[in-house]
């Protein structure tokens, strides 16, 4: 007597379809990642480390520099026109017509601002920045001589003390 076996396709065997997927999603989760590792950018890498290395030396020379002159500022940002004021106090000579302001955002380069501000003559700095994204940011206010610097929690902050470190 034959033995009649019933036989089904493949295609409905479960553990088939469970050795497929196993390769099938480490592949597609392979593509997944190096799809991201290309279009997105990090941003917290140098390329030039070492030279920003050897100017931290420059940089201490400017913070005492700031110190020894008693340089202090107030910094206020406009959320509606993106103006920026910036209150320089107790600078014992005269002030200089121009400073350079730098906002740093702490985790993206890409949305740093570097800006020059003109003395108004009402005795403060003014200028324009772009919008800001809510973040940390570190605020450094500086010329070739001295360096004041803060941080700030935008948009909860509007505004921050600027001292020397």
């Amino acid at each position: 007597m034959k033995s009649i076996t019933k036989t089904t396709n493949w295609y409905r065997q479960p553990l088939v379809w469970m050795l497929i997927f196993i390769p099938l999603s480490a592949v597609l989760g392979g593509i997944a990642m190096i799809y991201l590792a290309i279009t997105t950018d990090d941003g917290l890498v140098n390329d030039d480390y070492y030279r920003l290395g050897k100017e931290i030396n420059l940089v201490i020379e400017r913070d005492i520099a700031a110190k020894q002159l008693g340089l202090e500022a107030e910094f206020n940002i406009t959320s509606e026109n993106n103006s920026v004021q910036v209150e320089l106090t107790g600078a014992s000579f005269s002030l200089p017509k121009s400073v350079n302001l730098s906002l740093l955002h702490a985790t993206r380069a890409n949305h740093d601002q570097h800006i020059s501000l003109t003395l108004t003559p009402s005795n403060s700095y003014h200028g324009l920045v772009e919008k800001l994204v809510p973040g940390k940011w570190y605020i450094q206010l500086h010329t070739e001589k001295w360096r004041l610097s803060s941080e700030l929690a935008y948009p909860k902050q509007h505004s921050a003390k600027l001292s020397p470190k």
